[in-house]
């Protein structure tokens, strides 16, 4: 005999399911249960592993804390519980940031993020996949908010920083690392008064990095002559404009003239409009026009016209000193214009005087003076 539907079919009632379809629908259900109940019971004993490590730290036992965790987190490691050892791991890492330089908590702290990333993201070669991958964006957003725990004079932050941009480089679709990282380290630096660090980051970051460079850049301005705008304008395009990043270029640009035009509204900034393009024009400040300038060609693609404008500021460039390496990449770049090979001319720029080197301290050294121009200086 058969039952009848909700919509009128024929269905089989209890008593004619076979006894081993039965059965095996309970050992579903059964096996399901006691998934469910071990995850939760896996859950509560990591929170109460942390819960018990926080107290520890709260008074003041950082080294005990620190050498439990790591005991802990090995564990897991050996039994391949990557979840566990990462949550492990991430929060004591976290606790100890907070509790700052004192006894070495900080350090402890950096110490078992570092691990994190080697013994836990490495080995279990986690990849970076695309933004609708839930597991993957809170794996990478664990390794951000981490990140901002540090404080700014720990030793262990910048390798940390080298670690997650190795693993992003490795298990992510970008050799040079995830941008969303980038983006990360390059703010933390920029909020600590790093700007050379900064900057490394910043231009391989994401499309919100423009805003970040640009504001960095001219807030390191504000400390130099008002002439010397151009310079640092050049320090938030042209690395944008070496990695073909010309979208982010304008960007920074724009954003940089924005708070030049408003902090300065002496320089008597003119807004020059046409059917193709918008540009801001400051009579005073020959270079940023330059700069301007070179956008619009670069987006017309005309080699001629790359020569007539490099040409007409050449005086004012060579005062600069600093943008001569950049701007024959820019024009082989861009405009197929051939340079000497002598090296790697990108990378020779990136590390050399534009992006301040490797003795670079962590306050920026100012930069090159250009000439005041004369008062009487017509508009470029």
């Amino acid at each position: 005999m058969y039952g009848r539907g909700n919509d009128g079919t024929s269905v089989p009632t209890k008593s004619q399911l076979s006894p081993l379809r039965l059965s095996n629908c309970r050992l579903a259900f059964f096996f399901l249960g006691i998934t469910d109940s071990r995850e939760l019971n896996m859950s509560s004993r990591i929170d109460k592993v942390i819960a018990r490590q926080r107290e520890k730290i709260a008074d003041g036992a950082y080294y005990e804390a620190h050498q439990q965790l790591r005991v802990i987190a090995v564990r897991y490691i050996k039994q391949s519980n990557y979840d566990a050892a990462a949550e492990i791991l991430a929060g004591g890492a976290k606790e100890l940031l907070k509790a700052g330089s004192q006894q070495g908590a900080s350090a402890s702290g950096g110490d078992l993020a570092i691990m994190l990333v080697n013994e836990v993201y490495n080995k279990a070669e986690w990849e970076i996949k695309g933004s609708d991958d839930a597991e993957s964006r809170s794996r990478k957003k664990r390794l951000i908010e981490l990140l901002w725990e540090f404080p700014s004079d720990e030793p262990t932050r910048k390798r940390y920083i080298q670690e997650i941009m190795a693993w992003s480089g490795k298990f992510g679709p970008l050799e040079r690392g995830d941008p969303e990282l980038h983006h990360a380290a390059g703010s933390v630096y920029a909020e600590d008064n790093e700007p050379y660090d900064a900057e490394k980051h910043l231009i391989l970051g994401t499309s919100e990095s423009a805003e970040t460079l640009a504001k960095l850049e001219f807030e390191w301005y504000t400390v130099d002559e008002p002439h010397t705008a151009a310079i640092y304008a050049s320090r938030a395009v042209f690395p944008y404009l070496l990695t073909g990043n010309l979208r982010s270029a304008n960007k920074a640009l724009l954003i940089f003239t924005s708070k030049l035009s408003a902090a300065h509204p002496q320089l008597g900034v003119q807004d020059v409009s046409s059917s193709s393009s918008d540009a801001r024009v400051f009579p005073a400040l020959p270079l940023v026009n330059f700069i301007s300038l070179l956008l619009l060609t670069i987006q017309r693609g005309s080699a001629d016209l790359f020569r007539n404008l490099t040409a007409h500021y050449a005086a004012q460039i060579k005062e600069v000193g600093l943008w001569d390496d950049a701007l024959a990449q820019i024009g082989e770049q861009y405009f197929a214009i051939k340079i000497p090979r002598q090296g790697n001319p990108l990378m020779d720029m990136m590390s050399g005087m534009l992006f301040g080197g490797g003795n670079a301290g962590k306050q920026p050294s100012r930069a090159k003076k250009v000439e005041a121009p004369p008062a009487s200086m017509e508009l470029d």
